[in-house]
């Protein structure tokens, strides 16, 4: 789950050296934070929350696959 958001984190943002993902699991609930640049939050959170939406929606799909349930928080610099 790490790795997907992290690919896809990198791939929006203009500076990719400033993404951070952590990855906690309790049980069958895996949390995922998203830390980017401050200047690189609106093209990760999107117009109306759009991106973070979309992200949250693959993510919830690799986790179903895994039996598991996923959560993404992005945070704020």
């Amino acid at each position: 789950m790490k790795e997907l958001v992290e690919y896809i984190a990198k791939s929006l943002v203009e500076d990719p050296t400033q993404v951070s993902v952590v990855e906690t699991e309790e049980g069958d609930h895996i949390r995922i934070e998203l830390t980017v640049a401050k200047e690189d939050m609106g093209r990760i959170i999107g117009k109306g929350g759009r991106v973070a939406n979309s992200i949250r929606t693959l993510l919830r799909v690799a986790a179903a696959r895994e039996g598991k349930r996923a959560s993404l928080d992005v945070i704020e610099p």
